[in-house]
């Protein structure tokens, strides 16, 4: 699959904007208005806990991260299910946050969780703070990642004893 040609590469502006890269044939960068612009928007209504806030009820809005990623043509075999379920995806935020996600958890063969990569926040447009991780299948708070500055996928290697 390859990126939309609807969604435009971004180039360096005021606009805050995330890279997909690491282990993928297509890396790019991306604002907010291109992730609207280039993949269908999906709607989650969720609540979730904050250790700091609470009880958070929100409605998103905004890509799929599977589409998104999909469009960078990650360095897997697609069609071989256990060279898929062996990558990962961390996402970094502007905030210092950081969270890890296995391919696995946004794959439809696998789990199939609807992750978003939200562009609106409740009736909020996010582009000039930037695209949100949104799991809405989470309790807690812990990987909504705020203004997403990268996205970074490649296979798990062990790491020597």
């Amino acid at each position: 699959m390859s990126r939309p040609s609807t969604a435009p590469l971004a180039t360096p502006t005021t606009a805050a904007s995330f890279t997909v890269h690491g282990e993928v044939a297509q890396p790019f960068t991306l604002t907010v208005a291109d992730l609207r612009a280039g993949w269908q928007q999906h709607q989650a209504e969720v609540t979730f806990d904050c250790a700091t806030s609470g009880s958070q009820h929100h409605r998103f809005e905004g890509p799929l991260l599977h589409d998104v990623i999909r469009a960078a043509e990650p360095g897997f075999n697609p069609r071989r299910r256990k060279d898929r379920s062996r990558f990962l995806l961390a996402i970094s935020g502007g905030d210092g946050h950081h969270t890890v996600l296995s391919w696995g958890e946004i794959d439809p063969d696998f789990a199939d969780s609807p992750i978003l990569l939200a562009t609106r926040l409740d009736d909020t447009e996010l582009d000039a703070v930037g695209s949100q991780l949104v799991v809405p299948t989470d309790r807690c708070g812990a990987r909504y990642i705020s203004a997403i500055t990268s996205i970074w996928t490649g296979a798990y290697r062990e790491l020597a004893p």
